[in-house]
C-alpha cells in the first residue's frame, strides 16, 4: 500500500494528514478554513488519491499559516506514500476547464521542487479567504513534495473559478503522475536510476 501519515506540530499549527495513493478520492478534510477545506476536497476527489486532513490552526491570527503549514504536511505525506517512486509515470499534465476559468497544469515528481505560477486571482478574497493563500500552499506542496510544478491560467475572471480550476488541474496532472505505468512497474523513471 502506498500510504502516508505525518504529524506537524509547531507554536502555530497542529496538524495530521493521511494520504492513500491507490485510494478513490475519498475525501475528510477539517482545517477550519472553509473554502480551503471545499479545496481539499477537490484535490482529493479529482486525483483519486485518499485523504483525511486534522488542523488546529491559529485562526485568531489568519488563514496563512493553518494553509501553509497543511502543503508541507501533504507535500511530505505525498513524498513517504512514493517511496523510492519505482514504477510510476512520474509526469503528468491536465488542461482543466471550469465555466469561465481554465488553467493547465504539467507537474514532475523529480524530487526537484520548483514552482511556476502563472495565475492572477482578480479579487483579495473568495468569501473571507485570502486569494494569495493558493499559491502559498502549491509552494509548500511542490516543495516538500519534490514536485516540479507549472500552473498556468490561459484564461478566466472568477476568482472562485480560476482557484478551483487551480485545484483540480494539479489533481488530475498528479492522478496521471502517480499512476503505476505497466510498461515500466518495476523501474524507477529515471536514466540516472534514482530521483
Amino acid at each position: 500500500m502506498r500510504t502516508a501519515s505525518v504529524s506537524r506540530n509547531t507554536a502555530e499549527t497542529a496538524i495530521s494528514v493521511q494520504i492513500n495513493l491507490d485510494g478513490t478520492g475519498a475525501y475528510d478534510n477539517q482545517t477550519g478554513v472553509g473554502f480551503f477545506d471545499h479545496m481539499l476536497d477537490q484535490l482529493a476527489r479529482h486525483s483519486l488519491i485518499d485523504i483525511t486532513t486534522r488542523c488546529d490552526g491559529d485562526l485568531h491570527i489568519d488563514d496563512h499559516h493553518s494553509v501553509e503549514d497543511v502543503g508541507i504536511a501533504l507535500g511530505q505525506a505525498l513524498t513517504q506514500a512514493l517511496g523510492d517512486k519505482t514504477g510510476i509515470r512520474r509526469y503528468g499534465e491536465c488542461h482543466l476547464p471550469m465555466d469561465d476559468a481554465q488553467v493547465r497544469c504539467a507537474l514532475d515528481l523529480s524530487a526537484r521542487p520548483f514552482l511556476v505560477w502563472n495565475v492572477d486571482l482578480p479579487t483579495p478574497k473568495i468569501g473571507s479567504f485570502d486569494t494569495e493563500l493558493v499559491r502559498e500552499f502549491f509552494q509548500a506542496f511542490a516543495t516538500h513534495g519534490g514536485i516540479t510544478l507549472h500552473v498556468d491560467q490561459v484564461h478566466g475572471f472568477n476568482s472562485h473559478h480560476i482557484a478551483e480550476a487551480a485545484f483540480k488541474a494539479v489533481a488530475r496532472a498528479l492522478r496521471l503522475a502517480v499512476e503505476t505505468d505497466p510498461r515500466k512497474a518495476d523501474a524507477i523513471p529515471s536514466t540516472k536510476g534514482a530521483l
